[in-house]
């Protein structure tokens, strides 16, 4: 199955619960007054787009139809869905023009940050590129065991430490091979504790400074995994993590589980942080780039 029908098949609960009710709402009402608006707010907010970037919706939507003098209910919702598509922005890959780059991947443990790496690493295999894994999350009990094994799926090498070794220096082991054996991209996990927690803050900060004297200039990326079943609490996560780190963007897992994908909305609106993988389903080749093009028009039951 082409991944955008299984990304529509796994849109399928936040579709029903937000395009089929906005569907339902232009069927309902023959002309766009301070109800539907009502209906459509109330809408919104249930598929978890969120209070703030809701208002911002309908106050452009207000707006664009004003200035067109639209009325018609079809126009208004190929206005919603071009004022939606618009809001996704361009979509941005991962910067990986160095050899090595490294992606740092942080987030709370329980949001699928292992089986995320390891995904992760299964598509930038099948691009071509050569991969390895730093196993830096060594005080989670098993964490990497668990890793070893989604390394072992994707057919990537993997370096550890003992369990409760020093994060920072599991990564500078794993640079070291890593210009032994030449890899594309080296993909680093991280301990899952929140960032009021200073411990994180500090041991991000000194594997960032290995990174720094060992990897002058690589590109770097540091992606925030985020479990979409967790709605708005997910978009209050990311904001507490981007004072704690330099996120540069985000991983959203669990996208088939849940009916509120519209986060996604929030994160781009409110965030500025480009989602860059999202994940719908737990195969090994069910995460890919996002698309906001792909998500919208699934979303809408459009052709993308």
């Amino acid at each position: 199955m082409a991944f955008f029908e299984k990304l529509r098949a796994g849109l399928r609960r936040t579709k029903e619960a937000l395009f089929g009710k906005i569907d339902a709402i232009f069927r309902a009402f023959v002309k766009i007054d301070e109800d539907f608006f009502d209906e459509l707010e109330e809408t919104l907010i249930t598929a978890d787009v969120g209070v703030e970037t809701t208002e911002y919706i309908l106050d452009t939507l207000r707006k664009t139809l004003k200035d067109k003098r639209i009325t018609d209910p079809v126009a208004v919702r190929e206005e919603l869905y071009a004022l939606l598509s618009g809001m996704m922005g361009e979509d941005e890959g991962l910067h990986l023009d160095t050899v090595p780059s490294v992606i740092l991947v942080i987030g709370v443990n329980g949001v699928g940050k292992t089986t995320s790496i390891g995904k992760m690493a299964a598509f930038l295999k099948e691009e071509g590129k050569r991969v390895m894994v730093a196993a830096a999350d060594t005080f989670r009990a098993a964490a990497a065991e668990q890793l070893k094994v989604w390394c072992d799926r994707a057919g990537v090498d993997m370096i550890r430490q003992a369990a409760g070794a020093d994060p920072a220096a599991v990564v500078y082991d794993a640079i070291g091979a890593a210009n032994a054996r030449r890899a594309d991209v080296l993909i680093v996990d991280t301990a899952g504790r929140l960032h009021n927690k200073k411990n994180l803050m500090d041991e991000l900060a000194k594997i960032n400074r290995v990174i720094d004297r060992l990897l002058p200039g690589a590109a770097r990326e540091t992606l925030l995994v985020l479990d979409a079943t967790t709605g708005q609490n997910a978009v209050v996560q990311a904001k507490e993590f981007r004072d704690a780190a330099a996120i540069t963007g985000i991983v959203l897992t669990k996208l088939d589980g849940t009916a509120k994908g519209g986060i996604i909305f929030s994160i781009r609106r409110e965030l500025g942080i480009p989602v860059k993988f999202v994940g719908i389903g737990e195969q090994i080749d069910d995460m890919k780039p996002f698309s906001g093009k792909e998500f919208t028009a699934a979303l809408f039951g459009e052709e993308a």
